[in-house]
Order: structure tokens, then C-alpha cells, then sequence
């Protein structure tokens, strides 16, 4: 097939420029591939992080053109002339957040036009956590124009069918980022981060309010110091930072928390996820998370929150531990019968063996038979 990938890429960042990355290299191995990304993803007035470019490469991936203007119509109706024009047999998108429902539903229309391009959306979630005006009316906008969907956990296959009944889609696993390197030797691993302690547990990514840090101090203020659990927040605040340093100081834990709260290049990743014990998710709500992938992909161990499709993906007592949403009591408990086990060991080969399934070849073969059966 010829195929044109749409969504955020190289030279963007984030974690879904890291998939689309992975994704075009795995269908590139069994079909033509072209990416086109954003000139303009976010205005600046939406846009909470520092930036939104890239300050390194992205393993594997050259970048994308830049032709995509998010918020002007004139530009959508260019762009979908554009693919109408070039006919690709699929139109892939990924789609993430309704504030693009206008921009994806109206190139796809236009490339539609053709009568041959076909239409596929990878959502990973129907409605977003936090919810916005316009959602819904955006949304519906932009699943007009999709003959079929792949969703990545039950709990967005069952959103799906709630709010768009009769889609036609295929239910496949989120696939493992593979682009940060080898896991390395803990003991170096902290070293390198200048980490002494002797437990180490790792909140990664975007600080936002659904994902609960929170929630995850205060249940660490609830450990005993004697444990010396140090726990190392790697990822950039969406959410004010001066709110959870001052929570840190009325929790009196600064001596137990790390903030590295910058946007990680991708070459820094893996020290942090090899310098863990586990990853903490303690998220108030979710439809999946990246996250778990990333750390499977370092055999590192989860402790996740049993919100939307995480209880999926973190097999309790399997590949870590699984604990009710929104309890510090529930989540300290965990952290001190992670230790308390000593199953890291454990824990560790079963998510060696789960992550198998994981795979982006996975992945192109669904998108490969939806794609077939939407043509029929």
C-alpha cells in the first residue's frame, strides 16, 4: 500500500511524534510511507510546555514536512487537496485530542474526494481526560470522515462503541517504544543521575492533574524513612510546579524527591528507567499510557492505578502491582509489598515475557487487514 501517516513527527517532540516514528519505520518495511507533520501543532496560548521542538533527533526518523497549520482552514483545505491529489490508498492518523477533530476531519474529506483514499484513525481515546467545549461536536466532526479505527486497550474499544456505534475498527495492543537505547546497569544507571539511595521508584512524563502525582507524594510521605524510597519525577509541568513544591515541603519530604522537571532528550531516557526500582502511574483516570510501554521496554516493573486500559497492560502480582485510584493509603501499601516481596527479580522476567506481544509488527497487521476489510 501507499501510505500517508498524519500526526504530530519529527521534528516535534513527545511521546506521540516517538510513535508515529515507530510506526512509519514498521510499515515501511512492507510498504510506502510518507509523514506529514505540523508547521504549526499548538498555539502558543494552548500550549503549556517550553517547546515544541525536538532538541535532539529522533533514532531512525528524518523529518517529516512540515505543512499542517492546526488552526487555519484554508490550510486544511490545501493539505487535503494535496493527498487528494497524490492518492494514497490510506490516510493514517493518529488522533489524541478534539481540538484537531476540525483540522484531520477536513483533510480527510478532501483526500476522501478522490474516491480511492481510505481513511484510518488510531485514537488513542475517544474523549479526552480533561474535559473542554467542543469535544463532542469535534470529535464527530472528524469520525465522519474514518472508514475504520484501531484502538490499543478495551477500555477505549468500549468508548468507541459508546459514542460512535457501529465502527468498524480492530482492537490491537499498544506497542513498546523501542528508540531509547538499552537498559543499563542500575548501579551506574543512578550514579550517572547522582542518586544514592538505596530504592529508587520513577514518575515519568508530562505532570498533568488526571496523572496524580499528588496522590504519589502523599502516599510516599506515608512510607517510613527507614525504607529510604527516594522517588525521581523526570518529565515537564503542564499543571503549575510551585503548587507541588510547596506540597513537597508541607509533606516535609524534599530529601526524598528528585524533580527533573525539563522536557528529557531521548538519549537521557534510559538511565532513568534502568535507575529504577519500578514505574509509578498513580493516574486519577486514563485510557492507556505510553509510560507502561516505555518501561516495559526497559523490563522495568509497574505500580499502576486500576483506571481505563492500565489494569490491562500492568498484570498484578505479574508484571508489578495494581491499586485502586485516588488512595495514598492503598498506593503506599503497594510500594511497601513491592519491597517487603522481593519479587522485582520476578517481576522483571514476567514483563520480559509479556512485552512480547507488544510489537509494531503487531500493529501494521492490523492496520494491514483493516485497511483490506474496509475496501470489501
Amino acid at each position: 500500500m501507499n501510505i500517508t501517516l498524519i500526526g504530530t513527527a519529527f521534528p516535534l517532540r513527545g511521546g506521540i511524534a516517538h510513535y508515529n516514528a515507530l510506526l512509519a519505520g514498521a510499515l515501511a518495511e512492507r510498504h510506502e510511507v510518507q509523514t506529514i507533520t505540523f508547521s504549526r501543532q499548538y498555539p502558543s496560548l494552548l500550549f503549556p510546555g517550553k517547546t515544541q521542538e525536538e532538541t535532539a533527533g529522533i533514532a531512525g526518523a528524518t523529518p517529516a514536512p512540515q505543512l499542517i497549520d492546526s488552526i487555519n482552514p484554508v490550510n486544511w483545505l490545501r493539505v487535503g487537496n494535496l493527498i487528494r491529489r497524490q492518492a494514497p490508498d490510506l490516510l493514517l492518523f493518529k488522533y489524541w485530542l478534539p481540538f484537531f477533530g476540525p483540522c484531520f476531519g477536513t483533510i480527510a474529506r478532501r483526500a476522501r474526494g478522490n474516491a480511492h483514499t481510505r481513511v484510518i484513525c488510531i485514537c488513542d481515546n475517544v474523549l479526552p481526560h480533561e474535559k473542554r467545549p467542543g469535544d463532542i461536536a469535534f470529535t464527530r466532526y472528524a469520525f465522519r470522515s474514518v472508514d475504520g479505527f484501531i484502538v490499543q486497550s478495551d477500555a477505549v474499544e468500549h468508548e468507541l462503541n459508546r459514542f460512535w456505534k457501529g465502527a468498524r475498527y480492530r482492537n490491537v495492543p499498544h506497542p513498546v517504544y523501542s528508540l531509547f537505547g538499552e537498559r543499563i546497569d542500575k548501579v551506574q544507571a543512578r550514579k550517572a543521575l547522582g542518586i544514592i539511595a538505596p530504592r529508587v521508584l520513577l514518575f515519568f512524563g508530562y505532570v498533568r492533574k488526571y496523572k496524580g502525582l499528588d496522590i504519589l507524594l502523599d502516599a510516599l510521605a506515608r512510607l517510613p524513612r527507614e525504607m529510604g524510597v527516594h522517588l525521581v519525577v523526570a518529565g515537564e509541568f503542564y499543571d503549575p510546579e510551585r503548587g507541588y513544591r510547596d506540597l513537597i515541603r508541607t509533606l516535609q519530604i524534599e530529601d526524598r524527591v528528585t524533580l527533573r522537571s525539563d522536557y528529557l532528550p531521548n538519549e537521557e531516557v534510559h538511565k532513568y528507567f534502568s535507575a529504577a526500582d519500578a514505574v509509578i502511574l498513580p493516574y486519577r483516570s486514563a485510557t492507556q499510557s505510553g509510560i507502561a510501554q516505555i518501561a516495559y521496554n526497559f523490563d522495568t516493573p509497574v505500580i499502576a492505578t486500576d483506571v481505563g486500559g492500565l489494569g490491562e497492560v500492568v498484570l498484578d502480582d505479574r508484571t508489578g502491582l495494581v491499586v485502586p485510584p485516588g488512595n495514598p493509603d492503598a498506593l503506599a501499601d503497594a510500594i511497601v509489598r513491592f519491597y517487603a516481596s522481593g519479587r522485582e527479580a520476578f517481576y522483571r522476567k514476567y514483563v520480559q515475557q509479556e512485552k512480547l506481544k507488544y510489537s509494531w509488527q503487531n500493529l501494521v497487521h492490523a492496520i494491514e487487514e483493516l485497511a483490506a476489510s474496509i475496501r470489501t
